[in-house]
């Protein structure tokens, strides 16, 4: 499993890959032992460069756990107020739904300038150009405003707007295409606004690079975020197209900004950054949400880590194995263990629906003792983050008995 680290020059071992991926996604950085604040999220914001939002609030949304992951427990608060009153982080189609480091808005404008990756805002856009610019007028003379408030300030049946789907739909269009931003409030419920309330006028007054160079920007950003990997992950990471993206990763290979190198074990060839260094050991200890960037690309975390993992949310309940909200736990440099978690906020409870080991733990250097006391102690941290009383072993899994048995190792 972890091979051999004598490699030649341009060869790294599987062992010194998944080291180099842990330590590019500060996973191995000790967490603040006082109170966290702005300059720590910071810190991760620009190692990271762009945040996945979900909104599945079974246990704290995704963006919340990224930062809970490599920080430890935080005020939430804190995020808010970077992207959005701050303006430091924009939402818009980064990896997916995504808050980016406004440095990145120029980086994007290629595709605010191409057509929308879903057809149905094309089509409302091709057929229905008096309602896109209706909707565009009210919310850069009104806004903020959500869609239901738009749908419900219409004069009916004279105004502009068509249903309720057809107003989403040219709201999405006109988000993609950055003619109007967007901002939360409330319940994670998002706000059209006028782009200059979401990414500083500063930023949108730079000058916009031609697509091959923005192209390139993102991909090495993609290097530097993951440290190691393939064309095809990181292709993923801005989801970009893979012959394109490899051509520009061959185009900074060339110029000395990524190197080349061959991974034990991997059939294409890997880019990595050539100013990490790797790291000789790393001890991670983390639970992981599963739209973390460091589970972007599955096959990628199959290939550094032996680790198959699905989103069992999507799947139908009798057929899920490990749980509905499963988070990955990092231990050392791989991931041992599975855990459902789910936030019982009624009854200020940690719900642990199931926790499993991998079946090969031993292989990876642990026995269930060892994982069950430093989950425990990750997990009543995150119960202390989220405000909850108790740790609540459900049962289910073979690493539910070792788990409802522990306590936290002593710091």
């Amino acid at each position: 499993m972890t091979g051999s680290d004598v490699m030649a020059a341009d060869q790294l071992s599987l062992a010194q890959a998944r080291r180099i991926a842990i330590r590019a996604q500060g996973l191995d950085r000790p967490r603040p032992t006082g109170k966290v604040t702005k300059r720590h999220l910071r810190k991760v914001v620009d190692q990271l460069g762009l945040i996945q939002l979900d909104s599945v609030n079974v246990l704290a949304r995704t963006q919340y756990l990224t930062l809970f992951a490599r920080l430890g427990p935080y005020d939430p608060a804190l995020l808010d107020g970077l992207a959005y009153r701050d303006r430091e982080l924009f939402e818009y189609w980064g990896h997916v739904a995504s808050l980016v480091d406004v440095r990145f808005e120029p980086f994007l404008r290629w595709r605010m300038a191409n057509p929308h990756h879903w057809n149905k805002p094309n089509s409302v856009a091709n057929t229905r150009p008096d309602l896109i610019d209706a909707l565009e007028r009210e919310i850069h003379d009104n806004g903020p405003l959500s869609a239901g408030e738009l749908e419900a300030e219409r004069d009916r049946p004279k105004g502009p707007w068509w249903d309720w789907s057809h107003t989403k739909t040219a709201l999405e269009y006109l988000f993609w295409t950055g003619r109007i931003g967007a901002v939360r409030r409330g319940n994670f419920e998002r706000v059209y606004c006028h782009p200059d309330d979401a990414v500083p006028p500063a930023i949108r007054a730079q000058p916009t690079p031609v697509e091959e160079t923005a192209k390139r920007h993102l991909l090495h950003h993609a290097v530097r975020m993951h440290g190691i990997g393939t064309a095809k992950d990181l292709a993923d990471v801005w989801r970009l197209k893979v012959a394109e993206s490899k051509a520009r990763l061959d185009e900074l290979v060339a110029e000395g900004a990524v190197e080349k190198v061959q991974v034990e074990g991997w059939r294409d060839p890997a880019y990595l950054d050539p100013t990490i260094t790797t790291p000789r050991t790393v001890d991670a200890c983390a639970l992981v949400s599963p739209f973390d960037s460091a589970m972007w690309e599955r096959s990628r975390i199959e290939r550094l880590h032996d680790f198959a993992y699905t989103i069992e949310i999507y799947t139908p309940k009798p057929k899920r194995i490990h749980g509905y909200y499963v988070l990955p736990f990092l231990l050392g440099d791989t991931y041992v263990g599975r855990v459902d978690l789910k936030a019982d906020r009624k009854g200020s409870r940690l719900l642990v629906q199931a926790a499993h080991t991998e079946p090969d733990l031993e292989q990876r250097g642990f026995d269930e003792f060892a994982v069950a006391e430093r989950l425990h102690g990750e997990l009543r941290a995150m119960a202390d983050w989220l405000g909850l009383t108790e740790v609540h072993i459900v049962g289910a899994g073979d690493l539910a008995p070792a788990l409802a048995a522990t306590r936290p190792a002593t710091p």
